[in-house]
């Protein structure tokens, strides 16, 4: 039984289709800011990088920090 934390950076992309298309990217520096969030994606972008099943990534759509804490309250007796 522990609690854990984690945090991602979730970089959301739309493609040429007009969907969505999210990359998550664990334990980021503490120190990352918008700045440098949105020059990776552009180089994700100038360098289509991915192809996606709706098309290739056109245009930035949203870049978020998330942080979850998991307190595991019960883990079953090893045999």
């Amino acid at each position: 039984m522990a609690v854990t934390t984690n945090k991602v950076v979730r970089l959301t992309f739309t493609t040429a289709g007009g969907k969505t298309f999210a990359i998550t990217i664990p334990d980021p520096r503490e120190d990352v800011d918008q700045a440098q969030a949105e020059a990776v994606m552009d180089t994700i972008i100038q360098k289509n990088v991915f192809l996606t099943p709706s098309g290739e990534l056109i245009g930035k759509r949203d870049i978020k920090i998330v942080g979850t804490t998991t307190n595991d309250l019960y883990d079953p007796p090893q045999a």
